[in-house]
């Protein structure tokens, strides 16, 4: 895969209303070999539908896999999406991936929902 590529993924994909957990996960082109190869991006990846974090990881990298990518969880934590309000606070951590950088992923949110109000906090769970 050609490092262009990764323009194609979407940056950020996450549920639309409510609080759920979520990944930061990098994602970058693969060497024949399997190994990582040129340019990579991280995306921020958040569903009700998740009990674990890792339940998010394994169907997101099984998908970036399928399409020749590599992929590796930075970290997880939690977001509480208010559409009304046009609010998004990201916070919290993974037990099993730690916590993820939350001003990558806010930065991330901000740019995917320009006319929100979007914080993070390192706080709770």
């Amino acid at each position: 895969m050609a490092a262009a590529d990764l323009v194609h993924i979407p940056d950020v994909d996450i549920d639309s209303d409510g609080v759920f957990k979520y990944v930061l996960i990098r994602v970058h082109a693969t060497a024949p070999s399997g190994a990582p190869a040129g340019e990579s991006k991280e995306i921020v990846r958040g569903y009700k539908w998740a009990e674990y974090h890792a339940d998010i990881y394994d169907r997101v990298s099984g998908e970036m896999q399928k399409k020749g990518y590599g992929c590796e969880c930075m970290g997880g934590g939690r977001i509480s999406h208010q559409s009304q309000d046009k609010k998004i606070h990201v916070y919290g951590y993974s037990m099993g991936y730690g916590r993820a950088q939350h001003s990558v992923s806010t930065e991330k949110i901000k740019a995917r929902y320009p006319d929100y109000e979007v914080t993070w906090a390192d706080d709770g769970y």
